[in-house]
């Protein structure tokens, strides 16, 4: 296995996506979307998620595929930028057909943004614009980091940000991923400078320093996201469970099944406990969707499917790596970045 040519889960055949962000807001989202409508599947594993239209991935209801996936900032909030990438994709003549009329269908998932110094104090609901921003802007090149939905993202230490990562296999089937890391957990180790994802890192994608050599780590639940955010909220106690998700994206060009994507999903979930100590707690609403673009048959779809959930935890992990290592200090930010500490 190694890296597509661009690293990004836009290596997958097909597969686009957009970022729109608003710096004084310190908040944005990010769209994946397709040539075609795909396949998709999702799986919840934090405890405080925050959805729009997940229920209808389940292998048992009735819709086959979907228009695009989105992830965003804004809490609840950010749910109407799912509304924003509607609008532009009935513009487009795109949409689940009933009757004459074309209903498009877009899933999306939410972190929480809303104390990170950012300017908050809009009139207009900002997500449903930057949702169709990033829905238009979607290609096969995005920025990582400070951009999109990892605009705003912070991690327990350092600034969090988008990741995204890829992986070839033998079989020439891709994999990518896509993550907003905004954990409540650290990734990395203690002193900031290893990242926990290290041992999966390929041609020092997020620095190269390598594994953190101490013992006994992953005790320590130092967080400076937490001290900043009960300061900026005027010393009143902030709920853990408030401020966090790490949202994500994994997507193959195999062909698969609603029921094999709910298992991709799930398989991909190793990247974050890999890439983020603690993980999925009940203060995450940590979530994976998976998506299918169905463009390459496996010629045996069951022991294929066993090393494509291995490269999806893989791309996660180093995805959410990259998200810390390419994020980059702002005005008016709570958190230092990893690269200038």
């Amino acid at each position: 296995m190694l890296p597509g040519p661009r690293n990004l889960i836009t290596d997958v055949p097909g597969i686009l996506a957009g970022n729109a962000q608003d710096q004084a807001l310190k908040s944005g989202t990010t769209v994946l979307t397709a040539d075609q409508p795909f396949t998709a599947s999702v799986h919840v594993m934090g405890g405080a998620p925050g959805t729009r239209e997940t229920d209808l991935l389940a292998p048992d209801k009735s819709v086959a595929k979907i228009d695009a996936l989105v992830l965003s900032g804004g809490s609840a909030f950010g749910l109407d930028a799912c509304s924003g990438v509607m609008d532009a994709l009935r513009a487009k003549g795109r949409g689940f057909p009933v009757g004459p009329a074309r209903v498009p269908l877009v899933p999306g998932a939410i972190l929480f943004d809303l104390l990170n110094g950012g300017e908050k104090d809009w009139g207009e609901n900002p997500y449903r614009a930057l949702g169709r921003a990033a829905f238009e802007a979607a290609a096969k090149e995005f920025s990582l980091g400070t951009a999109g939905a990892g605009t705003g993202a912070t991690t327990a230490m350092l600034k969090g940000g988008l990741g995204s990562a890829s992986l070839v296999l033998e079989s020439g089937v891709t994999v990518g991923a896509l993550v907003a890391a905004n954990p409540m957990g650290s990734v990395t180790t203690p002193g900031d400078k290893h990242f926990w994802a290290a041992p999966f890192e390929i041609d020092g994608e997020f620095g190269g320093i390598g594994p953190d050599p101490s013992g006994g780590l992953g005790r320590s639940r130092d967080s400076r996201k937490i001290a900043a955010m009960t300061q900026l909220s005027g010393g009143a106690g902030l709920p853990e469970e408030r401020a966090n998700t790490t949202i994500a994206i994994v997507a193959t060009d195999a062909e698969l099944s609603k029921a094999q994507c709910l298992r991709l999903a799930t398989a991909a979930h190793d990247g974050i406990g890999r890439a983020i100590v603690p993980a999925h707690s009940p203060s995450d609403g940590d979530l994976v969707f998976a998506a299918s673009t169905g463009t390459r048959v496996l010629n045996q779809p069951e022991a294929e499917l066993g090393v494509l959930c291995h490269a999806a935890a893989l791309c996660l992990a180093r995805a959410i790596a990259r998200a810390v290592f390419h994020a980059r200090p702002e005005s008016g930010d709570l958190l230092p970045c990893w690269s200038a500490p």
